[in-house]
């Protein structure tokens, strides 16, 4: 099933200036793989080399943080929105 996945602005560059994109997978984990895999340099933005996600990098489904799911292994329903929200500092 694919998944829509909201890019940030400044990940666009990688996905070819979109917005938004159709991935396949079944969890969030699977969808970030598959993304990675379509559109290469969005796996070290997002992974750390222990493949987790990066602490500044949050992902929501829906409206819910991930981590505070099932984090990686958090299943998708159909319809559900993935969205990549980086950190920003700000002073």
């Amino acid at each position: 099933m694919a998944t829509a996945v909201r890019i940030p602005t400044q990940l666009r560059p990688l996905a070819g200036g979109a917005s938004e994109l159709s991935v396949v997978g079944d969890t969030v984990g699977a969808v970030l793989k598959n993304l990675e895999a379509e559109y290469p340099g969005f796996g070290e933005r997002l992974f750390d080399d222990e493949g987790k996600l990066r602490r500044f990098v949050n992902v929501f489904l829906a409206e819910e943080d991930v981590r505070f799911l099932d984090g990686l292994d958090t299943p998708i329903v159909a319809g559900q929105t993935l969205s990549i929200v980086p950190a920003v500092a700000g002073g």
